[in-house]
């Protein structure tokens, strides 16, 4: 890989996009009519402020008839941010058509926001500079294109409550978060169901299975910090089964997990934007004209100036 791309892949993608659109001598607005996005975006990706989806990718292919180049830089780039034990993983969920995910520590990855994403590497990489950071970041929102494919797989997420009640980064990154996860619950593929404190103890990592597009096995993945296991033996596989469909069953169901999402969302907005108390200044003024409109009760007391003697 050049060494401008592992630098910084988000640059160098949106210039190879800018180059093969000046060449084709088509607009930005040609090129969101081809891709099925807004000049906007384009805009965005072009400037290296984002790596953009993979379906952006494949329709810049398309228009520019480049036989898969743009998303093959894409998964290059996308995998180049990440470490390299993560790697396997990143390409089982690309191919997945179903995906199975527990998670007590932190956020899935695919659906993280941003600010989310950075506040976690910044305290996993503290001795990164930003441009890292932010290589990492663009890798793990490019995540989220799996579930912005024509034919997406199926993702059932099991966050533990704690998860959601832990504040990463601040509270306006967690209220972003959480929106934003609502947000995604809407989406007719994802299944999203919360395990709420109190129940069981989560003594299980997080781990995730993943069924792939072809007729190849269920596989289980596993993570402790800084490595991975990937296993397809049939035992493993069918022992975290069992242990998925437990948690399954004692989470709350998916409507009343948004629910309680509301409400953790709700909480953080009380706790941490507490609200000034509201006048309205007109019911002072009602309240003052009324006074005013009172007819006095009870004989008038006059007041007498005592005269001075002379």
């Amino acid at each position: 890989m050049p060494e401008e791309e592992a630098q910084d892949g988000p640059e160098f993608y949106g210039e190879e996009v800018r180059h093969a659109r000046r060449h084709a001598e088509a607009t930005q607005q040609d090129l969101a009519d081809a891709t099925g996005y807004k000049v906007p975006y384009v805009s965005k990706v072009e400037h290296g402020h984002t790596l953009g989806s993979e379906r952006f990718a494949e329709g810049c292919d398309q228009f520019f008839k480049t036989s898969g180049y743009f998303l093959r830089l894409h998964h290059r780039i996308s995998d180049s941010g990440h470490p390299e034990w993560f790697v396997p993983y990143v390409k089982l969920e690309r191919h997945a058509r179903a995906i199975e995910d527990y998670s007590n520590t932190f956020i899935k990855g695919m659906l993280q926001t941003s600010s989310y994403a950075e506040a976690v590497f910044r305290t996993a990489y503290p001795r990164e500079t930003d441009r890292q950071i932010k290589a990492r970041v663009e890798s793990r929102l490019a995540r989220h294109s799996v579930i912005e494919r024509d034919a997406p797989p199926a993702l059932w997420l099991i966050l533990h409550e704690a998860t959601l009640r832990m504040i990463v980064g601040s509270p306006e990154t967690m209220e972003e978060q959480l929106e934003y996860l609502l947000a995604e619950a809407e989406r007719p593929t994802v299944t999203i169901q919360v395990f709420p404190n109190g129940t069981t103890p989560a003594a299980h990592l997080p781990f995730v299975l993943l069924t792939p597009t072809d007729a190849g096995p269920t596989v289980l993945y596993e993570e402790i910090r800084h490595h991975a296991r990937v296993d397809d033996s049939p035992s493993a596989v069918s022992e975290a089964q069992y242990v998925y469909n437990r948690l399954r069953a004692d989470a709350l169901a998916p409507k009343q997990s948004t629910a309680l999402i509301r409400t953790i969302l709700k909480e953080i907005t009380h706790d941490h934007h507490p609200r000034s108390p509201h006048i309205d200044m007109g019911e002072v003024q009602l309240q003052r004209r009324d006074r005013r409109g009172l007819r006095r009760v009870g004989p008038r007391v006059r007041s007498y100036r005592r005269r001075a003697r002379p």
